[in-house]
């Protein structure tokens, strides 16, 4: 089956682009509280049987915080599986307002100073490590120098993938099966943007481990008027959680990322568990927008 996991992009920095982030999170402001936010979302999710977290060097201090959770509860590791990414640096350094929040670079000087660091954060390898937001433009897939540094990293026993984004997802994921160094991606899919669909049912037929991230569309899918969102509330059940059961539905899936910033949150994304088949198919999928369109709202969204 699925499995749900939670994704630490909003419990890491203090701002993000999900819809009515700032409303449902205070004090994001100071580091010590915004950990104690996050620790608070990772023992609910623990307790509610989510087992797969995933973070990046570009999700502000989300490494540092899930590192330090583990430090808390040292016999939990071996039930979890935990993903990262590399390829950003967060340089909002939790300033208010924040011109520019992170800074993309694939290379291979990235990769040697942010592989020690994650090590350094989590308190050991991520069993799954992932180049962060693989576009066609990106030097990722064609620098021989930095493919053989990634073999070195799974040959040390951490999968390898990629991540993605933008509308032209599907040819990063065609382009990568092609490669033979990866075997891990996780991608942006959800009723509004459903594209990469078949390219992810190749990949998870080929053996890979494939993740679902922004399910809710960051948020849109929830704030918005919409099929999902009237199904939702005429049956009594969370807008929220119906997108992530959405999700959850697909057979290529293994596992869907719960966006949750607060316990609270998680506790209503977890519902997505008990969604009964036939309500998700009361919705009408066909509320798919053209990738362009998609991605061109999604770069106008705020940080808040």
């Amino acid at each position: 089956m699925t499995q749900l996991g939670l994704g630490l992009a909003a419990l890491g920095r203090p701002e993000y682009l999900t819809v009515g982030h700032s409303a449902a999170v205070d004090g994001r402001f100071d580091p010590a509280a915004l950990e104690q936010l996050c620790h608070a979302a990772l023992d609910a999710a623990w307790d509610s049987g989510v087992r797969h977290f995933d973070v990046a060097r570009s999700y502000g201090l989300a490494e540092r915080f899930l590192g330090s959770w583990l430090i808390r509860h040292p016999n939990r590791r071996e039930n979890l599986v935990i993903g990262s990414k590399w390829g950003y640096a967060y340089v909002a350094d939790f300033q208010r307002g924040a011109e520019v929040h992170e800074v993309k670079e694939h290379s291979v000087a990235r990769l040697a100073e942010q592989w020690p660091q994650t090590l350094r954060e989590l308190g050991g390898a991520p069993d799954h490590y992932l180049i962060h937001s693989v576009t066609p433009d990106s030097p990722a897939l064609t620098d021989t120098a930095l493919l053989d540094d990634l073999r070195a990293v799974a040959d040390s026993g951490t999968r390898i993938g990629i991540s993605t984004s933008g509308p032209h997802q599907t040819d990063v994921v065609h382009a990568a099966l092609e490669i033979g160094v990866f075997s891990s991606v996780q991608s942006t899919w959800n009723p509004l943007e459903p594209s990469v669909g078949p390219a992810l049912e190749r990949a998870h037929e080929a053996g890979w481990f494939v993740v679902v991230k922004e399910a809710m569309a960051n948020g849109r899918l929830v704030a918005e008027d919409s099929a999902l969102s009237r199904v939702a509330d005429s049956a009594g059940v969370g807008r929220d959680a119906l997108a992530l059961a959405i999700a959850l539905a697909q057979p290529w899936a293994d596992v869907v990322l719960s966006g949750a910033a607060t316990a609270a949150q998680l506790e209503q994304n977890v519902a997505a568990l008990t969604i009964d088949h036939e309500l998700i198919v009361q919705v009408d999928l066909d509320l798919a927008e053209s990738p362009k369109s998609y991605w061109d709202k999604r770069s106008r969204l705020a940080w808040t």
